[in-house]
């Protein structure tokens, strides 16, 4: 019994059965309340108004009018529900159908009720099997006694109806209550056993398992959707995470090895001067792979939300200007027109040092890949409730598709493969847009590469919004 209480299913059936049985009873005892109420209201009402004639009668016509309208009452009377009586100042019987004045009556006040002697000496002293009546009493004038009344009969057999349709309706209440949480409970074992195989799937390392949805769209739906947005995102960072091993073992293995291959030639005996160059090189090596280890770090800082602890309110045009102003003299020693645009002002609520990260990188590749003669521009403005940032150049642009594949680390094109990197910065661009509620969108110049940093967008905008564009 202890085991069947701990079990969900058994108190979901539970408490579901007892509220909706609370709940019936409860609106069926205030229709009986109201109901039982209503009568006896009836009956009072009618008993006073019936007292009300016959003392009217006898200030017309005295006690001889009063005792023809009782006999004239009880004649007409053929239910039998009247009960009448007349007593001298004694309480000795003048008129009616009662034998004598009641000595058993539950008085409240001038209202008694009692017990009607059963016909023809049958009364055997049950209380269950008497007949009870409701009676009013009243004072006339020359010491004469009025009891007018009704017998309880067919309020108390109404009262047994109601109390049998009570008792019928409790319990189809109660078995109504049963199926339906028993029905409901099949239907959270149902939905929870889905997700409790999907988990168990995922547990021996099938992460493209999915919680099965309904399409019902109720709350379970929705915990299944986000579930399944969680499950999606951690398989994602578990595929990043393992490309980003594969490739630093594949990316640091060359320069590694050069460093080993030329300390051990420097420890073969080579000269000061040819030690010199070689350390020289050694540590231009180190700051090569140190770069690449603080990218992977600033990346994946950014993809956690490490820096939104350090967001302030900014100028975004002020920080272009800031980038523009830093590789104006790289731009012009190639001859390349950098030019900025800024179509209003444009603050934000962002990571300073992230996004002059970012921006960096993005103008940086601009350059590099911009031959001598040609044209970046940076453009800052605002993007419906954010703001963007787009740097435009003139180069050789990106094919349409490998924008979505270059957003991955360590990713280079054949045409970069000969110019200093490390594949990361368009990975560092795109997770501090994400962090800023943004995205990174590649798009063409026609020609060179359009690189649009969006940021500050609303959470249901950034779903809709592609890492890549026309």
């Amino acid at each position: 019994m202890r085991k069947l209480l701990r079990h969900w299913k058994f108190r979901v059936v539970a408490v579901y059965a007892t509220l909706f049985v609370v709940s019936v009873l409860t609106i069926l005892g205030f229709v009986y309340g109201v109901t039982i109420g209503l009568i006896d209201r009836q009956l009072n009402d009618t008993i006073v108004t019936e007292i009300s004639s016959l003392s009217d009668g006898y200030r017309e016509h005295g006690v001889t009018g009063l005792i023809d309208q009782i006999n004239e009452r009880i004649a007409a009377d053929r239910v039998g529900t009247g009960v009448y009586l007349l007593a001298d100042g004694n309480f000795a019987r003048v008129a009616g159908n009662l034998p004598g004045w009641p000595t058993d009556a539950e008085r409240e006040g001038r209202w008694a009720t009692f017990r009607l002697p059963a016909p023809n000496g049958e009364d055997d002293g049950q209380p269950g099997d008497a007949v009870r009546a409701r009676a009013m009493s009243f004072l006339l004038a020359e010491g004469y006694h009025l009891l007018v009344g009704r017998t309880l009969v067919e309020r108390e057999s109404f009262e047994k109806l109601i109390f049998q349709a009570l008792l019928w309706a409790t319990a189809a209440a109660v078995l109504l209550a049963l199926v339906g949480g028993i029905v409901m409970g099949r239907d959270m074992r149902r939905r929870l056993d889905g997700i409790n195989r999907t988990t168990r799937q995922i547990i021996l390392g099938d992460l493209q398992q999915r919680v099965p949805v309904t399409g019902s769209g109720d709350e379970f739906d929705g915990l299944a959707k986000n579930l399944n947005a969680m499950l999606a995102q951690i398989d994602q960072l578990m595929r990043a995470g393992r490309e980003v091993t594969d490739n630093i073992a594949h990316d640091l293995r060359s320069p590694l090895t050069r460093l080993k291959t030329r300390l051990e030639v420097t420890l073969m005996g080579a000269e000061p001067p040819q030690m010199q160059a070689a350390l020289e090189k050694t540590i231009a090596e180190l700051d090569n792979v140190l770069h690449t280890f603080n990218a992977i770090l600033s990346i994946s800082r950014a993809e956690a939300g490490a820096g939104r602890q350090d967001m302030t309110d900014l100028d975004l045009a002020d920080l272009v200007a800031d980038i523009a102003d830093l590789y104006q003299a790289v731009a012009e020693d190639k001859a390349i027109a950098l030019a900025v645009t800024q179509s209003a002002p444009t603050r934000i609520h962002g990571n300073r040092h992230l996004l002059f990260q970012a921006l960096a990188n993005l103008a940086d590749n601009a350059i590099k890949y911009t031959p001598g003669g040609g044209r970046v521009t940076l453009e800052v403005g605002p993007h419906g409730d954010g703001a963007l940032v787009s740097v435009a150049d003139s180069g050789p642009g990106i094919p349409p598709e490998e924008r979505e594949h270059v957003l991955g680390r360590f990713v280079r094109l054949e045409q970069s493969r000969t110019t200093p990197g490390n594949g990361l910065g368009l990975s560092l661009v795109s997770a501090v847009a994400g962090l800023h509620n943004g995205s990174l969108i590649l798009g063409d110049n026609h020609p060179g590469l359009r690189a649009d940093l969006i940021l500050g967008l609303p959470a249901q905008e950034i779903a809709s919004k592609p890492v890549t564009g026309a």
